[in-house]
Order: C-alpha cells, then sequence, then structure tokens
C-alpha cells in the first residue's frame, strides 16, 4: 500500500512575505518623502528662493535681481520705512556690484505666517549674514511661489568731502547726477543711493584735485540707513598748482609801489615821509599747504618774507635813510571748487588769487 506524503500549509511564510513587502514600501514612501522634501528645500522652499537671489547678485545680474517679487520698492514704502524717498537707484546696476560667495543657509524659521531665512555668506572676502523676511506668493502648478515681505534692498547716506566725482565699486559718478536738486548740490549734503543687500560698497575718489583710499561699507540689513563720511585729500598736482598760484600772486603783489599794497598780505608802516617809491620782492616764498574745510580746502596760515628797499625822510630833522628791510608775514586762503571744476583761491580776505 503506498503511502502518500502530505505538506504543511504555507499561510505563515506568505505572512512573513507580505510583511517584508509592506516593511519596503514603507522604506520607498520614506524614501520617496524624503526626495521630495529635499527637491522642495532645494528649489522651490523658501530657503532656495533666497538663495537664487543672492546668485543673481554674486553674477551680477542687478535687473534680474531686481524683478524678484519684493525687491523692486515703491516711494511711499520706503518712507513708511523711514527711508529718503528720494534715494537715487544709480547704484542698482550691474556695474556697482561686488561678487558674493560661500553662501549658505544658516538657519529657516517660521515667524507670524512668514519664513525669516537666515543666510552666511562672502561679499569680497568679508563675512557677512544677513536675514530675510519671506512668504508665499500663491502657486505654480502645485510649487508654491515666493516673494521678500522686507525688500532687502538698503540705502547708504553718502556724504565726500573735498570733490564732486567719485565711484562705489569701480562705478564713476558725479554728484550733481545723482542728487536731486542736480547742479545746486551743496558739497556737504548727503546723498541717499539705493543699495542690494548683502553687498559690500567700496568708496574712492581719484581725481586731479582729490584723491581716497578705498572706504568700504557692508550692507546686511534691509531698508536700513547707513550713513557714509568719505574724506578725500589733496593731490600732489593740485597743491603744486595752488602753490604756484600763491607765487603769482604775491609776485603781483610786488608790482604795487605802495608801502601797503591793496589787497595783499604785507606792508610797511612807517611814521615819516618816504621820499622814492617803495620797491617790493618777496625774498622767501610760503611753503604752501592745502587741507580740507567742509566740501571744499583752505591753505592754512604759512610764513613768508617780503623785502623792500625804500627812502625815508625824517620829519624831525629832515635826514634820509635809505630802508632795505624784510618783512615778515602770513599766508592763509581758501579755495572754492567751481561747478565748472575749475578751481578759485583767495589769500586771506579779500584778495582772489586766480580761478583756474
Amino acid at each position: 500500500m503506498q503511502q502518500l506524503e502530505t505538506k504543511a500549509p504555507r499561510r505563515p511564510r506568505l505572512g512573513a512575505d507580505l510583511a517584508m513587502l509592506a516593511v519596503v514600501g514603507l522604506l520607498l514612501v520614506a524614501a520617496l518623502g524624503a526626495g521630495a522634501t529635499s527637491l522642495y528645500q532645494q528649489f522651490y522652499g523658501p530657503s532656495a528662493f533666497v538663495v537664487r537671489y543672492l546668485e543673481l547678485l554674486s553674477d551680477g545680474q542687478a535687473a534680474d535681481a531686481l524683478r524678484v517679487p519684493g525687491v523692486a520698492i515703491d516711494r511711499a514704502t520706503l518712507e513708511e520705512a523711514g527711508v529718503d524717498a528720494a534715494a537715487s537707484e544709480a547704484l542698482l546696476r550691474h556695474a556697482a556690484l561686488a561678487p558674493l560667495t560661500d553662501i549658505e543657509v544658516v538657519s529657516e524659521k517660521s515667524v507670524d505666517g512668514r519664513t525669516e531665512v537666515t543666510v552666511s555668506y562672502k561679499a569680497a572676502d568679508h563675512p557677512g549674514r544677513t536675514t530675510f523676511s519671506v512668504a508665499q506668493d500663491g502657486w505654480v502648478g502645485v510649487m508654491p511661489n515666493w516673494r521678500f515681505t522686507t525688500s532687502p534692498l538698503a540705502v547708504v547716506d553718502l556724504t565726500v568731502r573735498g570733490a564732486d566725482q567719485f565711484a562705489v565699486n569701480g562705478f564713476e559718478m558725479d554728484r550733481r547726477q545723482v542728487s536731486e536738486a542736480g547742479i545746486d548740490a551743496a558739497p556737504l549734503d548727503p546723498l541717499p543711493m539705493l543699495v542690494f543687500t548683502p553687498g559690500l560698497y567700496a568708496v574712492t575718489v581719484d581725481t586731479p584735485i582729490a584723491s581716497s583710499t578705498g572706504f568700504g561699507i557692508l550692507a546686511d540689513t534691509p531698508l536700513a540707513t547707513t550713513p557714509v563720511d568719505v574724506q578725500a585729500m589733496p593731490t600732489d598736482e593740485f597743491v603744486a598748482v595752488v602753490q604756484k598760484r600763491v607765487e603769482e600772486f604775491l609776485s603781483q603783489c610786488t608790482t604795487q609801489e605802495v608801502l601797503q599794497p591793496t589787497a595783499c598780505p604785507f606792508g610797511l608802516e612807517v611814521r615819516n615821509r618816504i621820499t622814492s617809491l617803495p620797491q617790493w620782492s618777496i625774498s622767501t616764498q610760503p611753503v604752501v599747504t592745502v587741507v580740507p574745510d567742509g566740501g571744499h580746502w583752505r591753505i592754512p596760515p604759512t610764513d613768508a618774507v617780503a623785502h623792500v628797499d625804500v627812502e625815508i625822510q625824517s620829519l624831525f630833522d629832515g635826514s634820509v635813510e635809505d630802508v632795505s628791510e624784510d618783512v615778515p608775514f602770513q599766508v592763509n586762503g581758501t579755495i572754492v571748487i567751481l561747478p565748472d571744476g575749475s578751481a578759485s583761491i583767495r589769500v586771506g580776505s579779500p584778495g582772489e588769487v586766480s580761478e583756474g
């Protein structure tokens, strides 16, 4: 009689297989979820929105950065933020941007229905950190749009002493083209100028009259106003021109055959009568220096020596004496830069030296 072999049911093994498939499915769902989260953060989240804006600045794409939602701002909003509504837009361009590198998201957190994104970076090798405020601005399909709730623009309130022409990050500018007052702009009136944040802005002066080393400001706070005061110094060429003009002026003074040349810084007082016309000369010319004076320049008091030859007759006994005398004096003056770029130089008051 043939004996039949029986097999045990496979339900326990099937259950184990199903459980394993379920675990694999959960792992796949988790991986897909993690991938979707990573994709969202990298390309569609608020941090990605901020990083794209910074990359535009780093690439010098100023026009595209201005088109990022929430960057451009109207005058009324500027006034509400306490920013000068007359601020110039001259620096919102490619030529005035410095590079940004090492851009990294530091943190991202929700605050009152908006998201604060803090980013670190280097602006021309200067480390910085800025927090931006963004909020969702509708959808594109299933992906969110974002916009800045506070514009990342800021204002540099620039005062340049001693020059109307200057450069910011190498971009050359003229006070009278930037100021709302135009050609009537006063030398010490601050120039409010809109800038992108973050950004390093270096101000330099390099003209025949004045120069300065770079003065840098890191604009890292949206809608903040930062005062910048740059003092230019006279160039050697300018001082040489002033020296020459002062010497010419003093030489003109020596042509006056009087004891007190009109509008000149030297003269001789005598109690007796002169019997010959005085002959003046400059025996020691002043060594002129030029120093800042507000928005213009001045010549500080400088020693010099004139020489006079004259015959003097005594009122007491009628005797005549040949006088040959050195007359020490000091030269000072003011220098005003005229709208056409020439200089009006005045020695003391009211003696005008020259213009040119």
